[in-house]
């Protein structure tokens, strides 16, 4: 996968460079380019932003810069021999990032992300490109950053793991929360290593069985009572059809019932008058 990204902060992307992310890099599965937005301004105060059409507080940013340091970006890949890359915007009013999107974006050979400072780039920038290439506007939580570096780390983090030869072990995300499959709207468990005791706490005794059949179902309750603690909203938009005679007993030792419409739904707490 070739990964672009044009940036004010070159020096943000930094942690690109180690952990996994960075073993990645050293080997060839990920190929990063990071590149300075103010290289492709023309003035002497490297001006990337301007005041806002119709009044406003904050600034926006300009679309010189932004075109100019995209058409760079996208002359290089193809020179490089790379496809048409996915634009991927990181923005507040974006569609939100998921497991289920970072797979599909680990599918793509090239990702070019735009992270933005102040109040946003243009739009006319983002409609622009979009004559040309997918985009994809995402957002990583409903809550607002002072830029989209942090927003292109965690994606880029997210992605980069799900690429062939990332992981030590290929399995590994599988029973990651959110994973595709079974796991699709549930939060993963707890998790145990060794010492078997650790200040008078032990393992839980399914784990020392060596029964696989009785750890996968444990397993699968810990998700649930984790998933119903944390984010019973994932439960209420599973169909009932995803859970099996099992899942929906301990659905409803955890309070759920299923409703007409073939979902689950959370019942109320009773309360003392």
């Amino acid at each position: 996968m070739r990964l672009d990204v044009v940036t004010i902060f070159p020096e943000y992307l930094e942690p690109l460079n180690v952990s996994l992310v960075g073993k990645a890099r050293a080997r060839g599965v990920l190929d990063v380019h990071v590149h300075d937005l103010r290289r492709w301004t023309y003035d002497r105060h490297n001006t990337v932003d301007d005041t806002p059409y119709g009044g406003g507080p904050g600034m926006v940013m300009k679309t010189e810069p932004w075109g100019d340091a995209l058409d760079a970006s996208l002359a290089d890949g193809y020179e490089a021999g790379a496809h048409s890359p996915v634009l991927v915007v990181p923005t507040p009013s974006g569609r939100p990032f998921t497991q289920e999107l970072a797979v599909e974006l680990s599918a793509e050979p090239w990702l070019l992300f735009t992270p933005a400072r102040y109040e946003g780039i243009d739009r006319r920038v983002i409609d622009e490109y979009a004559t040309r290439l997918r985009v994809v506007e995402v957002s990583i939580g409903d809550y607002v950053l002072a830029g989209g570096e942090a927003a292109v780390l965690v994606i880029t983090e997210a992605v980069a793991r799900l690429l062939p030869g990332v992981l030590g072990n290929a399995e590994s995300h599988r029973d990651d929360s959110f994973a595709p499959g079974a796991m699709a709207n549930l939060l993963e468990g707890p998790v145990y290593t060794k010492p078997p005791e650790w200040r008078g706490r032990s393992i839980p005794d399914v784990l020392l069985g060596g029964h696989h059949g009785k750890i996968a179902r444990w397993r699968r309750d810990q998700a649930f009572a984790r998933t119903a603690l944390n984010r019973p909203d994932l439960i209420e938009r599973c169909e009932a059809s995803a859970f099996d005679k099992k899942d929906r007993e301990i659905l409803s030792i955890l309070g759920f019932a299923p409703e007409p419409g073939g979902r689950f739904w959370r019942r109320p707490t009773a309360v003392e008058e």
